[in-house]
């Protein structure tokens, strides 16, 4: 039986012209892509054309909601109302649901965005949310990271849960991710990118402090944003298939 893993990324983040193009380089490498749902990025114009991309290309498409903060992008945490943030995540997902109907694209899955998904790992009334509104929008999985409150709070309802690794970012001891104010946080060399994407596909991965720790994920996240990700995307998926890997979901 051959080994499988998912290769995903975070799309439509970026604006205009130039923001499709890359989102159109990186899914030729991808499997799975999460379209940013207007908290933290993204509009009516960007949500359609990366879901036609995404559809054009056979890839599966998710939503990618986050605290609805443009000018942070979505990676610091709101002093919010939780009933606030539960009809902001609501309408997020509501609306790109009503682009991926009118173009014929099924919404495979939920990732949550930044802050919200770091917040959301560790924080049981948070997860509780986020499980809540992937159900209530009838999306059958949610992706997040492994051993997390978002992984218990799924189980918990009866929704799949697809647990994910980083090839882009540092790792702390204890699983969670560098800061991104830190120093290291964020993986730039495509060399250590591919390594890093295939430790993780083992099951394991390096943290900053030398420790090695387990990390059993069935999907890989290459931001968008970060710098040459789409000859990243690429060189990550030769590593994989180099190895021995399909690309997908079994």
């Amino acid at each position: 039986m051959s080994k499988m893993i998912d290769l995903n990324a975070d799309l439509g983040e970026m604006p205009g012209d130039q923001g499709r193009a890359l989102d159109a380089a990186i899914l030729d490498a991808v499997s799975s892509c999460n379209i940013a749902s207007g908290g933290h990025a993204g509009d009516d114009v960007s949500m359609r054309a990366t879901l036609l991309l995404a559809k054009a290309r056979g890839r599966r498409a998710g939503a990618h909601p986050s605290y609805p903060d443009r000018e942070g992008f979505g990676r610091r945490r709101l002093n919010i109302d939780d009933d606030d943030l539960e009809t902001s995540l609501s309408e997020q997902v509501t609306g790109l649901l009503k682009h991926a109907r009118e173009v014929g694209v099924s919404i495979s899955h939920l990732k949550p965005h930044g802050a919200l998904y770091n917040d959301a790992a560790k924080d049981a009334s948070l997860a509780e949310m986020v499980v809540r509104v992937t159900k209530t929008s009838g999306i059958p999985v949610l992706v997040g990271p492994p051993n997390s409150a978002l992984q218990r709070a799924s189980e918990q309802a009866d929704l799949s849960f697809v647990a994910e690794g980083f090839a882009d970012r540092a790792y702390e001891k204890d699983g969670s991710l560098v800061p991104r104010t830190e120093p290291g946080a964020i993986i730039e060399d495509e060399s250590r990118q591919s390594a890093q994407a295939l430790s993780i596909a083992s099951g394991t991965v390096k943290t900053r402090s030398g420790d090695v720790i387990s990390l059993p994920v069935q999907t890989l996240c290459l931001h968008g944003d970060t710098k040459g990700a789409r000859d990243a995307a690429l060189k990550i998926r030769e590593a994989l298939e180099a190895a021995g890997y399909r690309i997908g979901l079994g």
